[in-house]
């Protein structure tokens, strides 16, 4: 099986400009309107736009690995490294943390330059213990052969597929220097281009024993955000690659295994950038309507427990809130929990719905 980097021409990636200028052009039109929408907006607003799209790229950039986070936590941890006060004083884990500080580190310092080091930084905020489960794995640090070849396989054992095998341990000093080099030149026009281009390239040298499929989506916000010429981040790239998932690494594997011409793999990824900056207006319809909320109830007067719930409530709130689930996330008992409810109701913030044990509470919209 030939890989792309055994092509002679490796490292000359070509396109079909043709194929991509109109998507290109959509796409640069949709972020101009998403932008321009979101600057007349206030700094708050913004501010907690950003949180959301954020919290959900890394857990939706986790997820496609089949990393499942707790939502809730990596939101606390955004929230407490941006400076902004979500009423929820949470415990985070040291792995969920150093997620969160390297996508960060990508975004708020997207004019950075690129090194070795911050790459190594990188991973290893995101193996804080220097395992990957139960394995433990070179961290901050490339990959070496004791775990064998790098390779993405499927099936069961005896019965293996072998999708990919990456470049040896071996070149992947001078391979990533390639690499970084690229990703700090100035010399590529359309940092859109660069960030396609950015992201499979790493990917294809896969150059860590685990976290490379994280890492890849860091580098293409961090270069998205070069694109946007801003810090804050108004769509998730993650959220729609775990919605097509599959395609994701189909179109990687085809790429893969063929030859320079990437023009495929640019249609895939600029398609589906496109989307997601479309779906944003999802997200910045939810902000704008908490805003109004928090507006709207700005002289009415909320204990704690009452900010807490409301708060997560006006996020996309799962399920049914009902008075044992609030007594869980206040940690308080369900006379506490029925007093607080009771309140609001009173307050023509919260009326109740259904009967018996299907009683829950949404909110009073009128």
């Amino acid at each position: 099986m030939k890989y792309i980097y055994q092509n002679k021409d490796w490292h000359s990636f070509k396109w079909d400009g043709d194929k991509i200028q109109k998507l290109l052009l959509e796409i640069k039109k949709a972020q101009g309107f998403l932008l321009g929408k979101m600057d007349v907006l206030g700094f708050d607003i913004k501010n907690n736009a950003s949180l959301q799209v954020l919290s959900e790229n890394i857990v939706k950039s986790s997820e496609i690995e089949g990393q499942f986070l707790d939502k809730n936590l990596v939101r606390s941890s955004v929230a407490n490294h941006l400076g902004i006060n979500i009423g929820l004083n949470t415990v985070v884990s040291k792995d969920i943390d150093g997620i969160v500080q390297m996508m960060l580190d990508a975004t708020k310092n997207y004019t950075k330059i690129m090194t070795k080091e911050r790459i190594f930084g990188w991973h290893a905020a995101l193996f804080p213990t220097g395992y990957s489960g139960m394995h433990k794995i070179t961290v901050g640090g490339y990959r070496d052969e004791k775990l064998g070849s790098m390779q993405v396989v499927s099936g069961y054992l005896g019965k293996e597929k072998v999708h990919y095998a990456a470049p040896a341990a071996e070149v992947l000093e001078s391979e990533m220097k390639h690499l970084i080099n690229y990703i700090n030149t100035e010399k590529e026009t359309d940092y859109l281009i660069q960030a396609a281009i950015v992201h499979l390239w790493f990917v294809i040298l896969h150059p860590f024993d685990d976290g490379n499929g994280r890492i890849a989506r860091a580098l293409t916000d961090m270069l998205l955000a070069r694109s946007d010429e801003s810090e804050l981040r108004f769509y998730s790239m993650s959220a729609q690659i775990q919605k097509n998932r599959k395609s994701y690494y189909e179109i990687l594997e085809k790429t893969q295994k063929g030859t320079m011409d990437i023009t495929d793999w640019l249609i895939w990824f600029f398609e589906n950038l496109l989307s997601a900056i479309k779906s944003s207006e999802e997200i910045t319809n939810n902000i704008l309507q908490k805003a109004e909320f928090w507006q709207k109830n700005s002289n009415t007067v909320f204990n704690e427990r009452q900010l807490k719930v409301l708060n997560r409530f006006l996020d996309n709130f799962e399920g049914n809130l009902t008075t044992t689930k609030w007594a869980k996330m206040c940690n308080c008992s369900q006379d506490t929990a029925n007093l607080d409810i009771n309140d609001l109701i009173s307050k023509k913030i919260l009326k109740k719905q259904g009967k018996g044990r299907s009683t829950h509470y949404v909110l009073n919209n009128k």
